[in-house]
């Protein structure tokens, strides 16, 4: 019964077996876009990453499809952006004081339900040998478990002994296994040297370096002595990023040690951006946000052969374009429908992606606010209300879902606020809003996402809240995810 709701036909075209790639995803969590050396961190090193980036290609506008966990999960595993699986937030998009929601949220699902196909299921039916290692956060209510979604495999580890499969919820792991990075790559390991003769996907999705954070004491020891005035957050932040990286440097060394590595694509990125402990600057805002702090993320792809050493790709592309990547590395196709785009052209230096632009949907409210949030946001304790996102070139547009409904609409764009519209080109941090300034690009970049919504069956909030109050006291206080 499964496999007749699949509706696919993943085709391989020619491709032996030994020709096809390997494929290796390594997801961080909560790691931001500058929480990598290489790309200027002033609190993080990552020697492995930094080397990494030489040896492959690197993306500087590489974003995750929702602000926060598990909708950027349910993204990059669907192929799919967040109005077609409908998981929007981590557990509700109804947080935050509600005197204080203007629209009554659109209800969010608690998980990946079993009928979204996801990349696992896809390389499985292309011949891949497929397994999930870490994190999953997508069996709340509604979701599916991993071996339910196409994993042979499905192992998860703090460092302290297996958990239940498809167990949330975070903690620290042992003193000399922080988070659990070590165990968890070497269950990776040990995926991979039980299917050597490939082809294999392993999806190792890592719990660091989502709080609470810890390092190794001879990590801490080292940072500490490196750094001698650092606060003891910004310590166990860059202490925790650390080990991440010398788990990753694990992997990658047995990669070799196997000969693996010159037949393995390799894609390492985040889920979301970072938390309030580390700024994103000159990026604005920071995890559950989508200005650019809260969903831009650091994203290397190597694929020795393909991606030349070194390289840097400025194009926009979204965790939603993994799974198509994929399945075009290993010669197999899909009749399901994929929001994301396969990155080959780009990979390869040989082309160009088709699409014009790309899109963000949270329908909802999420508390708590950003670094450098809008002041209403920050005023009223949020880090997100209902918003639709896009990004068309070097143009990004943000229409705010309350102030389009409830303000006037289109008719009212000149003082009811319901847009934002940068050029991250000559303003990456987005601080100069030329919505009023630049009416034409802002229409245009207006009319994609009205169409957008209509593609993708967006439901957007319409019905206001009866409970709303202007006057109410803020409430800040609420969940960190």
């Amino acid at each position: 019964m499964r496999t007749a709701l699949l509706f696919l036909c993943c085709l391989i075209h020619g491709i032996a077996s030994a020709d096809r790639p390997n494929i290796i995803l390594v997801f961080a969590d909560d790691l931001g876009w500058k929480d990598v050396s290489y790309q200027g961190s002033r609190l993080c090193e990552t020697p492995v990453l930094d080397a990494l980036a030489k040896e492959g290609m690197v993306f500087s506008s590489a974003y995750a499809s929702a602000g926060n966990c598990a909708p950027s999960r349910a993204c990059l595993l669907s192929g799919n952006y967040t109005p077609r699986h409908h998981v929007y937030a981590v557990g509700s998009t109804d947080r935050g004081n509600k005197t204080q929601h203007r629209l009554i949220s659109v209800p969010n699902k608690g998980g990946l339900a079993a009928e979204n196909i996801t990349m696992a299921e896809t390389l499985k039916s292309a011949g891949y040998k497929t397994g999930h290692v870490g994190k999953w956060h997508l069996d709340g209510p509604g979701g599916a478990k991993p071996s339910v979604q196409g994993f042979d495999l499905t192992f998860d580890s703090f460092g302290d002994g297996e958990l239940k499969e498809g167990s949330e919820g975070n903690k620290a792991g042992p003193p000399d296994d922080p988070k659990g990075v070590f165990t968890l790559t070497r269950k990776a390991i040990e995926f991979i040297e039980a299917n050597e003769e490939g082809p294999f996907f392993c999806y190792l999705a890592h719990h660091a370096i989502h709080g609470p954070l810890q390092g190794r004491p001879e990590t801490v020891a080292m940072l500490k002595a490196k750094y001698p005035d650092i606060s003891k957050g910004d310590l166990m932040y860059a202490a925790c990023t650390y080990d991440f990286d010398a788990s990753v440097g694990m992997l990658l060394d047995k990669l070799k040690e196997l000969k693996l590595d010159q037949n393995t694509l390799l894609v390492f990125t985040s889920d979301n951006g970072a938390t309030q402990q580390s700024s994103q600057e000159p990026l604005r805002g920071s995890k559950g946000g989508y200005y650019e702090g809260g969903i831009r993320e650091p994203m290397i792809v190597r694929w020795p052969g393909v991606t030349k050493p070194g390289s840097v790709c400025d194009v926009p592309v979204i965790n939603v374009d993994l799974l198509p990547t994929f399945l075009a590395a290993a010669g197999a196709s899909t009749e399901k429908t994929l929001d994301g785009e396969s990155l080959l052209p780009l990979l390869s230096g040989e082309g160009e992606l088709k699409r014009q632009a790309i899109f963000w949907h949270f329908p909802g409210y999420l508390d708590r606010p950003v670094i450098r949030g809008r002041e209403l946001d920050v005023r009223t304790g949020f880090r997100s209300r209902p918003v639709s996102v896009i990004r068309k070139g070097d143009w990004k547009l943000h229409l705010f879902l309350e102030e389009w409904q409830l303000d006037g609409g289109r008719e009212k764009l000149a003082t009811n606020h319901a847009t934002e519209l940068y050029n991250l080109k000559d303003d990456i941090g987005e601080r100069t809003d030329l919505a009023t300034l630049n009416t034409a690009k802002r229409d245009e970049l207006l009319g994609d996402l009205l169409d957008w919504h209509q593609s993708v069956h967006a439901i957007v909030p319409s019905e206001p809240n009866p409970k709303y109050d202007p006057n109410a006291k803020t409430k800040r206080k609420g969940k960190k995810n």
